[in-house]
């Protein structure tokens, strides 16, 4: 089914939250974007007009489209004048479980009845924080930074979520060429995000160990895995290395998962030096004088020409 969503609200203009309003923006929806933070959501205004601009470097949109996205943009200084007329909230806060309850009472105070709110969440269940009167029309649209590019969007239902919101969703993401994954049910991290948990874990603890650098651990990445599964995906590349080879390894037990103790000498090593990653200048990486504007850029243009190489061919298999 189809959703008729024209109005649109982004509530929090951080990180995702200003890259979701530009999603929206492209998609021709009439956007609102806030942030309790004035610092914030100035800032906001700076990092769309720069995204939209590696978009258009890159060939992904032309100008026209560039000018018109980022005037279906408006930024506003009140949640409730950015929700009054919200046909869909995306809330995109800070995952603190007392900051969202605290977002969906107000925006429980102003939004329309019939209003349907989106989280972003990208592990929380935030189904017990968000007002009964608003259950039925909650759900979760999870999505990985940087949304402009990056298609991949978890919809999930909550316990009395209506059956034709989770539909109207996908139909509507789908319209603005995403691809969104749906779940029956919230589960927690779903697909890609447990995954990239199951893979820090692992290289946190080859560096704690002292095995192995960060260097090696990206070299290892880039000339052993990611072609592969850039290609094939996971599932399909143990088909193509033959599943008793698969089985053999398991049954052989010569590895064990890293226990998730909840902290990491390697992370509490480098924040507490300062180096909490690109916004700082470094981290596992030093980036030297380079702005972190200028780096994101960078990875923008590179994400936007793997993305052309991997749609070139897609669907040859």
């Amino acid at each position: 089914m189809t959703l008729e969503i024209q109005k649109v609200a982004v509530i929090g203009a951080g990180t995702m939250g200003h890259a979701l309003a530009l999603v929206h923006g492209l998609g021709g929806c009439d956007t609102t974007l806030y942030d309790r933070d004035p610092v914030v959501l100035a800032n906001a205004v700076d990092l769309i007009a720069a995204a939209c601009k590696t978009l258009v470097e890159a060939g992904t949109i032309t100008d026209d489209e560039a000018i018109d996205a980022q005037d279906h943009i408006v930024i506003v200084e009140s949640l409730q004048y950015a929700v009054e007329d919200g046909e869909l909230v995306v809330e995109a806060v800070v995952e603190k479980p007392d900051i969202k309850r605290a977002v969906f009472e107000e925006i429980d105070r102003y939004a329309p009845a019939q209003t349907i709110i989106a989280s972003n969440t990208s592990y929380l269940d935030i189904f017990p924080l968000v007002p009964d009167a608003r259950q039925s029309t909650a759900a979760v649209a999870h999505w990985y930074t940087p949304p402009y590019i990056i298609d991949l969007v978890d919809l999930s239902p909550g316990p009395q979520t209506r059956p034709e919101i989770i539909p109207g969703l996908k139909s509507l993401y789908e319209r603005f060429g995403k691809a969104p994954l749906v779940f029956d049910r919230l589960v927690p991290g779903y697909v890609a995000n447990r995954l990239q948990a199951a893979l820090n874990l692992e290289c946190l603890r080859m560096i704690d160990e002292g095995w192995v650098k960060a260097e090696d651990i990206d070299y290892s990445i880039r000339y052993g895995l990611v072609e592969r599964l850039a290609v094939l995906g996971h599932m399909r590349k143990m088909d193509y290395t033959g599943l008793a080879m698969v089985r053999n390894g398991i049954a052989g037990q010569t590895y064990q998962p890293p226990e998730n103790t909840g902290a990491t000498p390697a992370l509490d090593r480098l924040i507490e030096a300062g180096r909490s990653g690109v916004n700082s200048g470094s981290g596992f990486y030093d980036y030297g004088d380079t702005p972190a504007e200028t780096l994101f850029q960078n990875r923008d243009l590179r994400l936007l020409q793997f993305k052309a190489f991997l749609n070139s061919f897609e669907g040859d298999e």
